[in-house]
């Protein structure tokens, strides 16, 4: 099954998404906008509409849905806009890209929980259905593998 997420860039989600068991996959990419087939360098210009994003392949057997949206909203704030650390930009978004109901349905549930527990606070993550996903350049793949950086 496929989940889509994004949390600011993408590296740092692509290696976390990675790691959890039950994820056969994890590629980084560019979704959510109007542009076909952006580049880097085009969504970098924050006029694309696209985010940089995760595209996880996972095994329903072995991890739900409702546990991969939990790891998405553990691991950044979904709380500022636009935003995320030091990366500024539309393209550096929350987001949920949904690939069907019971996606939607979870997604939406989850951000309710999360509201809830954290009322002083409001979390701006997008939740939208899941448009064309374009496979970011390979040298953004295990990004940080290749750099030695884990």
């Amino acid at each position: 099954m496929k989940a889509t997420f994004a949390a600011g860039c993408f590296w740092h989600v692509e290696d976390l998404f990675r790691k959890v068991k039950g994820v056969s996959s994890a590629t980084s990419g560019y979704t959510g906008g109007t542009m076909p087939s952006p580049s880097y360098e085009d969504v970098c210009t924050d006029r694309t509409g696209h985010a940089e994003a995760v595209q996880v392949e996972y095994d329903p057997e072995q991890i739900s849905y409702a546990e991969l949206l939990k790891v998405f909203w553990e691991n950044h704030n979904p709380t500022t806009l636009n935003r995320q650390g030091p990366d500024v930009g539309t393209q550096y978004r929350s987001a949920i890209f949904y690939h069907d109901l019971e996606q939607e349905k979870a997604a939406k549930k989850s951000m309710k929980n999360l509201q809830e527990s954290m009322p002083e606070k409001k979390i701006v993550t997008e939740i939208t259905p899941a448009k064309e996903f374009f496979k970011a350049e390979e040298h953004h793949q295990r990004y940080f593998e290749k750099q030695g950086l884990i």
